[in-house]
């Protein structure tokens, strides 16, 4: 699995940029935001990545923090929400904002994304409020807002998803085993508990 790139920025289009990597050009889908962050062509650029993988299909996508890696996994544990979908949510709002838009059920926010209707985005706030709480270290009414890096979290789905599970599913996973386990939880206890949570 393809879990980084580093490199130069070869060109860039609508949601797309090549990553040249030693003479190999990767074609990495990624947010608005992300394509933003790489800057100019022919720059040297490091990008995170998630790679999907179906019977006729390969697909790279990029991230310009892990972080943002870390919530599109989340979002695409929701049913409806494709990457294509992820994505443009990704673009639409920053991480902080989407937190908070989880944290107080405002569905509204998200259905501002393209791709994104009323529906949809009534059920990606109450399926990921929890969730949600427990990756980005945010209080159940919203009003406190504090970043915080996953660390172990992330490490636990890429330990999830090097065993065969979905990103989606590993991502899910890991933020119950998060919320039972609570706060400062180790790596070690997040993965035995999110394999139980994961295969229930």
């Amino acid at each position: 699995m393809i879990a980084k790139l580093t490199g130069r920025l070869d060109s860039s289009g609508a949601g797309h940029a090549v990553i040249d990597v030693g003479g190999v050009g990767y074609l990495v889908e990624a947010s608005a935001r992300t394509l933003d962050a790489l800057g100019p062509v022919g720059g040297n650029v490091t990008i995170h990545t998630e790679m999907l993988v179906g019977e006729d299909f390969l697909r790279l996508l990029g991230f310009a923090k892990a972080e943002e890696r870390d919530w599109f996994r989340l979002l695409t544990s929701v049913q409806g929400v494709g990457a294509k979908v992820a994505l443009a949510i990704l673009s639409a709002l920053e991480i902080g904002d989407l937190q908070r838009a989880l944290a107080s059920s405002d569905s509204a926010m998200i259905a501002r994304a393209n791709g994104v209707g009323p529906k949809l985005a009534q059920r990606i706030t109450h399926e990921l409020k929890d969730k949600a709480a427990a990756l980005g270290g945010i209080s159940g009414s919203g009003a406190n807002y504090v970043s915080t890096t996953p660390g172990p979290l992330a490490d636990a789905v890429t330990a999830l998803t090097g065993l065969g599970f979905k990103p989606g599913e590993a991502s899910a996973a890991v933020a119950a085993a998060s919320e039972e386990l609570g706060a400062g939880a180790g790596l070690d206890a997040l993965v035995r508990v999110a394999l139980k949570k994961a295969a229930k």
